[in-house]
């Protein structure tokens, strides 16, 4: 089955006002660049977005909170972007902390049809407020409901016509388990190929996952801060 979309644009036209979406990257590393652009051309509004963070201002999701299209953001570090921190301390987004391992194993769970878990992770903090909470052998647990989207946006190194995708090196970080968590997913990779090109071993999302797939240009490939030692 061919699922390569002529365009970004096109590849996003359905992403309606309102939809959740999920955004692959960690940090800068892995984003869907060319999607996220798209989705800001767009102009798709309240959209209720789920990412390990928002990135730097203006670039990435950070063109996304500029434009206004977020309503929401469930993540768990915004310490890049002074945008969303204001933002955040003026109440004027509502944004869910969570804490990283917690959001990775919610957002795995959601592709792999559990509802819930236990976790002892922020057992007794903010994190716990209104949550069940429950001992296993003496220790306390916190019950964490699955995330699902709407959309997952993700970003691969390579990628086949039939969805099959390669991720490069960190670039992995959370595409893979989004684009199982979502209903509909839409994968941008660097180098477009046939099928039979990609060695099977090296698959690491199948294209059963992936709906839609494209062709992005013109990587920036940028880092949130680089510090060098002195001389």
């Amino acid at each position: 089955m061919n699922k390569v979309v002529a365009s970004i644009d096109e590849a996003v036209a359905d992403v309606t006002d309102g939809c959740t979406v999920m955004l692959g990257g960690f940090g800068l590393s892995g984003i869907p660049e060319n999607l996220i652009a798209a989705l800001v051309r767009k102009e798709a509004k309240d959209l209720h977005t789920i990412s390990n963070d928002m990135g730097v201002d203006g670039f990435g999701m950070g063109l996304m909170l500029e434009a206004g299209v977020i309503a929401s953001h469930t993540g768990s570090y915004v310490g890049e972007n002074k945008l969303l921190e204001q933002h955040l301390i003026s109440g004027r987004l509502k944004v869910t902390l969570i804490p990283q391992g917690t959001l990775a194993e919610r957002i795995r769970a959601g592709g792999a049809g559990i509802p819930a878990f236990y976790t002892p992770a922020g057992v007794g903090t903010l994190v716990a407020a209104g949550k069940e909470c429950r001992e296993f052998d003496g220790r306390s647990y916190l019950l964490e409901r699955a995330l699902t989207a709407d959309f997952a946006l993700i970003k691969a190194w390579r990628g086949d016509r039939m969805g099959n995708l390669v991720y490069r090196k960190t670039a992995r970080n959370f595409n893979p388990m989004m684009a199982a968590a979502a209903k509909v997913t839409i994968a941008e990779v660097e180098e477009l190929v046939e099928p039979g090109v990609l060695d099977p071993d090296t698959v690491m999302t199948p294209g059963i996952y992936v709906q839609r797939i494209v062709q992005g240009t013109h990587y920036e490939r940028r880092i949130e801060r680089r510090k060098l030692r002195p001389a």
